[in-house]
């Protein structure tokens, strides 16, 4: 076994809510080391859309220009389509934000982790934790990890942050509880479609489906379609494209005339839907963030702004240090997360009227102004 120098912090998973709480704790005079099992610049399921708090967030890092200067379109407006009513939303400018964004993953992590290693963060990819290191009391101390080359190094840390996804190995070895159970999970299949017209994001609501559009990188939208697991094992097994287009013709013809027979780069992704969770949030020398710590279903599209959310609020506590900042750390996220976790889940249940939906997103609308609103008044405390 490879030994090696103590860090102050060692996160585990260095895609946005890892890159991110690396970078901030680096920023703040912390030495940190980021483990990654995957390559640089890899793809990954997600959402895309960045929601206020996270261009905000990543307006006052300095990273969100590094996503314009790539091409990523902004988004000034979101239309919300109940059955045949649209409802526009033009954005209100403010906190520093201009436009909204939906990033390409390769795009965003990698911005991110190029802004981590600049602030002093170590970076070293494809290696996978294995277990946890205690100091005599029993805390946390660090990590054990192997390489791509199969050598195990034993890594000392005073703080370990799983950001490791919704299967954690963090949380796993840790054994952190589980604070709240989803009741809802829906599935998703999505691809990136070029030649469609940039109108700003276009989301969808039909009795027991969801849809929408979202404009992205190289001019392409993503397009996708989300429906309780029942329906998908029942009706959209096989082909993902046909799939896609069937869900499109019968729920949302509107957006099934738009796309056409345009044909998606490549193949589409699937999700089999998951039931969200709210794990605890930290421990004694552990910390949680991203899915690894909080995850919802992605029909609300919340999931990055929530990982950027929490990194900046892990790097405050870090940077405080002691038991009691970490407590407040995860006082503050359960806070801010639970209205989002429970409108979602609401909403991934299928289980309303056009109308509910509407008062669900009035709900879901209140929960997002708040966390703007705590971010907002970080930045100036």
């Amino acid at each position: 076994m490879h030994n090696t120098d103590r860090f102050d912090a060692v996160v585990v998973g260095a895609r946005c809510g890892g890159a991110a709480a690396a970078m901030l704790m680096a920023r703040k005079g912390m030495r940190v080391l980021a483990l990654d099992r995957g390559g640089y610049g890899t793809d990954t399921l997600s959402t895309h859309a960045l929601m206020r708090g996270a261009v905000m967030l990543l307006a006052r890092w300095g990273v969100l220009p590094r996503l314009v200067e790539a091409g990523t379109p902004p988004i000034r407006r979101t239309t919300f389509h109940y059955g045949e009513e649209a409802i526009a939303v033009d954005l209100r400018p403010g906190d520093g934000v201009e436009a909204l964004y939906a990033p390409r993953r390769t795009l965003l992590d990698s911005a991110l982790v190029d802004a981590a290693a600049e602030a002093g963060v170590e970076i070293r990819h494809h290696h996978t934790v294995t277990g946890l290191r205690h100091d005599d009391a029993g805390r946390v101390a660090g990590v054990i990890a192997v390489d791509e080359a199969g050598r195990e190094h034993a890594i000392n840390a005073g703080l370990v942050v799983g950001a490791d996804g919704t299967g954690s190995t963090v949380a796993r070895l840790a054994r952190a509880q589980v604070q709240q159970d989803a009741r809802h999970a829906a599935t998703c299949l999505y691809g990136y479609f070029p030649g469609l017209t940039d109108t700003g994001t276009h989301w969808h609501y039909a009795p027991g489906a969801g849809a929408g559009c979202i404009p992205t990188n190289a001019g392409r939208h993503v397009v996708f379609v989300s429906v309780p697991q029942a329906r998908f094992a029942a009706e959209l097994r096989g082909d993902r494209l046909d799939a896609l287009r069937r869900v499109l013709r019968t729920d949302f013809p509107a957006l099934a005339a738009e796309l056409g027979d345009t044909r998606p780069d490549g193949d589409l992704m699937a999700f089999a839907g998951r039931k969200g969770f709210l794990r605890q949030a930290a421990g004694p020398g552990w910390a949680l963030v991203g899915d690894a710590g909080y995850f919802k279903d992605p029909i609300t599209a919340h999931g990055i702004t929530d990982a950027l959310r929490d990194a900046a609020l892990l790097a405050e506590a870090a940077a405080e240090g002691g038991d009691a900042a970490f407590a407040r750390f995860a006082a503050r996220r359960d806070d801010l997360s639970l209205p989002l976790f429970r409108v979602t889940d609401e909403i991934a249940g299928y289980a309303w009227t056009l109308d509910e939906v509407k008062a669900l997103h009035l709900d879901l609308n209140k929960a997002m102004k708040r966390e703007v609103a705590a971010l907002a008044a970080e930045a100036v405390s």
